[in-house]
C-alpha cells in the first residue's frame, strides 16, 4: 500500500507541476479561456479578474504539485488538490457535454487536448487524489521541515516571477499559429482534405422586454427599428467540421472599410505591424525606444502598420507621437489578443511569414534587429 501510495504521489505531483509549467508560459491564454466560460454562463463581470484568478490558480497548481512530492502539509494539500479537482472536472465535464466549449486550455496551447481527452484526464486524477485524500494520514514527509519550507518558498517565488516575466516580455515558449517562422495566409486556410465548420450567422434582438433569435433568412416579419433592440449577433454551428485554420477571422481593414489582409501579407517586402489592443500606456521608455525603431525602418523605407481595435477618434487622443508614422488598420480584438500576448506588440513580416516579434518591453532588441534590415527599395 505504501509504495502505491508513494507511487501515485509521484503522479500527481508531476502532473500538477507540469501542467501548472505549461500554463505558466501563457497566463493570459488561460485567463482568455477562463473568458470563454464567463461569457458563456453570463459572468462577463467578472472578465477584468480573470488574469488574477489565472496567475493565482497556475501558481496554486505548481506549489500543490510540489507539497505532495515533498510531503508537506498533507491533510491541507489533499483537501484543496480534492477541492481543485473537483472544480476541475466539473469545467471538462461542462466543456464535453455541453458542446459550447471546444476545449478547456487544461495544457495550455502547447499542448492541445479535446475536450473528452480533459475529462478523462481529469476523471483519473480524481481518483488518484481520491487515494491520497484517503491515505493522507499516512504519508510521511519526504525532506524536513526546513528544507520542506525552503523547496516551497523558492517554488512560490518562481511561479509568481516566472509568469510575471511572459507577461512582460512574451512567453518562452510560443506556441500560438502566430509563432516565429509561420506564414499567416497559409495558417488560415484549413488542412488539405478537411471539411470546415457549417456556421450561420444568428441574431439576437430585444423585444418587448424578451429576447428572440433569428438568422438573416428569417427576419420576423414585423421587424423594425422602433420595436426590436439589437443585442448581439454570433456564428451558429450547424454542423461540425473534421477540421478548422488555427487563425481564424484576421482581417486588416483601413479606417475606410477596405479590407487590405491579402494585399498587405503577399507583399514581398519588410513590413513592421504594431499590435494595440483596447487601449494603451505610454509608461515607461517603451514609446521612445519605439520611435527610433520606426526612424530607422522609415530611412529603410519599412512601412509600419498599427493594427488595432481602438476608434480612430480615441486612438488620437493622447496617444505619443510615433503611432502617426504607423498606418492604422482595423483587427477584430478577438485576433488582437490571440496574435500578440503584449500591449503593444511588434511584428516583423515578410510576405506574410512573422520573421520575428517583440514585446513593448523588448523593442531594443527590435532596434537591432531593423538596423540590419536592408532597405526594401525606393518605398514606392
Amino acid at each position: 500500500m505504501r509504495i502505491l501510495l508513494n507511487i501515485t504521489r509521484i503522479i500527481v505531483g508531476v502532473l500538477f507541476i507540469f501542467s501548472g509549467l505549461v500554463k505558466a508560459n501563457d497566463p493570459l491564454g488561460l485567463s482568455y479561456k477562463m473568458q470563454e466560460f464567463f461569457e458563456v454562463w453570463g459572468w462577463s463581470f467578472l472578465d477584468n479578474y480573470t488574469l488574477t484568478f489565472s496567475v493565482a490558480m497556475i501558481a496554486f497548481e505548481i506549489i500543490a504539485g510540489v507539497a505532495v512530492l515533498v510531503g508537506w502539509q498533507m491533510k491541507l494539500f489533499s483537501w484543496l488538490l480534492l477541492l481543485l479537482i473537483v472544480f476541475f472536472t466539473f469545467l471538462t465535464g461542462y466543456a464535453l457535454f455541453s458542446g459550447k466549449i471546444r476545449e478547456c486550455g487544461c495544457f495550455g496551447d502547447c499542448i492541445p487536448l479535446t475536450a473528452d481527452q480533459s475529462f478523462m484526464k481529469d476523471l483519473l486524477l480524481l481518483v488518484l487524489i481520491s487515494f491520497i485524500f484517503w491515505q493522507q494520514n499516512k504519508i510521511k514527509p519526504a525532506l524536513n521541515k526546513t528544507f520542506s519550507l525552503t523547496a516551497l518558498f523558492f517554488t512560490v517565488i518562481f511561479s509568481f516571477a516566472f509568469q510575471w516575466f511572459v507577461l512582460v516580455h512574451l512567453p518562452v515558449k510560443d506556441c500560438l499559429p502566430y509563432k516565429i517562422g509561420n506564414n499567416i495566409i497559409e495558417k488560415m486556410q484549413a488542412p488539405p482534405g478537411s471539411i470546415p465548420d457549417s456556421t450561420v450567422i444568428s441574431f439576437v434582438y430585444e423585444k418587448a422586454g424578451k429576447q428572440v433569435e433569428f438568422t438573416a433568412d428569417n427576419f420576423p416579419a414585423d421587424y423594425d427599428d422602433a420595436t426590436y433592440k439589437f443585442v448581439k449577433r454570433y456564428d451558429k454551428l450547424v454542423r461540425k467540421g473534421n477540421a478548422s485554420p488555427a487563425i481564424k477571422d484576421f482581417s486588416l481593414q483601413t479606417f475606410f472599410g477596405n479590407d487590405t489582409t491579402q494585399a498587405l501579407l503577399n507583399t514581398d517586402e519588410y513590413q513592421l505591424y504594431l499590435f494595440l489592443k483596447n487601449g494603451y500606456t505610454t509608461t515607461g521608455e517603451w514609446p521612445a525606444k519605439l520611435d527610433m525603431v520606426m526612424r530607422i525602418a522609415d530611412k529603410k523605407h519599412i512601412k509600419g502598420y498599427l493594427v488595432t481595435n481602438v476608434a480612430m477618434e480615441t486612438l488620437r487622443q493622447n496617444a505619443p507621437d510615433v503611432f502617426y508614422a504607423f498606418m492604422p488598420l482595423r483587427c477584430d480584438a478577438t485576433a488582437i489578443k490571440t496574435a500578440a500576448r503584449t500591449n503593444p506588440a511588434l511584428f516583423l513580416i515578410k510576405k506574410g511569414t512573422i520573421l520575428n516579434k517583440w514585446s513593448y518591453a523588448d523593442l531594443e532588441q527590435a532596434l537591432l534587429v531593423v538596423n540590419n534590415l536592408e532597405a526594401t527599395g525606393s518605398g514606392q
